[in-house]
């Protein structure tokens, strides 16, 4: 069997992580590529070294010294150098690289999307180093050599096809390989990064262009959990979901594993293992093309996401009106805004969007003018401070009464619903609460489907 490994931002954060990885690759032969993110938190006020190269470009293009930045950003580097005891020529190489990058790149977008690659591309190089020094060969493999184009676009970066076949070529039997997650190379030359969480990205990619067995991502949890540890005590541990239902439960606020890095592997079955770092004999969970479904848990996972809107339109006759949804979402599209859902009835129609797309330029009040002028609703009203709460489960579709169960435990504890929404696929329902009702609806619908399933 043949293993491509990713590991998170906590797996790296300091040397005594970077030791519990080298073991964890040690330990298994068939681990044979290793997708590394950048050095995350060592504690809980701690900065990622994402965020501190964030800020030493916003230093340049605001005109600010950086010396005080980038020395916070080489002293990360250099304590696990120092405790690892490896060459120190690499830390004047990251030097040299963040200076070169600081001179040469004018273009503030570009500077950007250099400077946040490199945290990535430094862990690389250390674990390469320090892999080899423990006596397994391995070998820096940057995403340009492993052939990783992408779109030009910064900070957007979309896989150009052509980059499957390099991948199938590369040559992993007498090395390691250690590529940097996050970023690939345009047809340019120019270094740009996959949208935040990218490296899950990266490490999909890889997986499915080497045809791996198994994608292992080792991050700091054991498992993928039923409803989020911070909302319920000791949740129900998930061993084995799928892909739809990983998505769904993703795009619904689930953090452990980036949505779009599903994407690569689905069509091709490839499995996904979730693992934890600081407890690798844990297999974790495990994410699938199919699963066997289990009657008594027609819900695998509950999630609730903050920060939406909703606007609904009321019109008599509205379904007879031809072009009036068009339209609607012309006029949204105009204002370059994204819609999340659309529930609908005969003479009514909502429209839910995430919040923070009405920051900065764009202002709802002018969107609700174009509206009342194109459209000419009889009434229009807009609720503001929403919550989505995705129930999500293959098992929904077999199983009589979801609706009215989850509504029910809704009401038993006086959670008032905006709107629900139910996608043909049948696997996952959306109800759209107001936010000081989002820990109580929580725990309503997790009781009504957990409480007796053991973790």
């Amino acid at each position: 069997m043949m293993k491509v490994v990713k590991f998170g931002g906590s797996s790296l954060s300091e040397a005594k992580q970077l030791k519990k990885v080298a073991n964890i690759i040690e330990s298994d032969p068939a681990r044979r590529i290793v997708v590394v993110s950048a050095p995350g938190k060592r504690f809980d006020d701690d900065i990622k070294v994402t965020d501190l190269l964030i800020a030493l470009h916003g230093n340049k293009v605001t005109g600010l010294k950086t010396y005080d930045a980038m020395e916070q950003i080489l002293e990360r580097f250099e304590s696990i150098i120092n405790e690892l005891d490896i060459s120190r020529e690499l830390l004047t190489g990251f030097e040299a690289t963040l200076n070169e990058y600081l001179e040469t790149i004018k273009d503030k977008d570009r500077l950007l999307d250099a400077l946040k690659s490199c945290g990535e591309d430094f862990n690389a190089q250390l674990l390469s180093e320090f892999l080899n020094k423990t006596g397994v060969p391995a070998k820096y493999m940057p995403p340009g050599a492993a052939g990783i184009k992408v779109t030009d676009e910064p900070s957007n970066a979309q896989l150009l096809p052509e980059s499957y076949d390099a991948l199938q070529n590369l040559d992993y039997s007498e090395h390691v390989l250690v590529i940097p997650g996050f970023f690939g190379v345009s047809e340019t030359g120019r270094v740009v990064t996959f949208p935040r969480g990218g490296s899950d990205i990266t490490g999909a990619i890889v997986a499915r262009g080497v045809d791996a067995e198994l994608y292992e991502n080792f991050t700091d949890v054991s498992f993928i959990f039923s409803a989020h540890p911070g909302m319920i005590e000791s949740p129900h541990a998930i061993k084995e979901i799928t892909y739809r239902e990983m998505r769904e439960l993703s795009y619904a606020g689930f953090s452990v594993f980036h949505d779009e890095a599903i994407e690569p592997l689905y069509k091709h079955k490839t499995p996904i293992m979730i693992r934890n770092t600081n407890d690798p004999e844990v297999e974790g969970t495990k994410i699938v093309a199919e699963r066997e479904f289990i009657p008594e848990m027609p819900v695998i996972g509950i999630s609730c996401d903050e920060g939406f809107t909703s606007i609904t339109l009321r019109k008599y006759l509205m379904n007879r009106q031809i072009g009036f949804t068009r339209r609607l979402l012309q006029i949204l599209e105009d204002h370059e805004i994204n819609i999340e859902h659309i529930p609908s009835g005969i003479d009514n129609l909502s429209v839910i969007i995430r919040s923070n797309q009405f920051e900065g330029n764009t202002k709802l009040e002018d969107i609700l003018r174009d509206i009342e002028e194109h459209l000419e609703p009889e009434d229009m009203y807009v609720e503001e401070d929403l919550v989505l709460l995705v129930i999500v489960g293959e098992g929904m579709k077999e199983h009589i009464g979801i609706a009215t169960k989850t509504t029910s435990a809704l009401s038993d504890n006086n959670v008032n619903i905006s709107m629900i929404n139910q996608g043909a696929s049948e696997i996952s329902m959306m109800f759209a609460i107001a936010i000081e009702d989002e820990e109580k609806a929580l725990h309503a619908i997790y009781n009504n489907y957990f409480q007796y399933v053991g973790v």
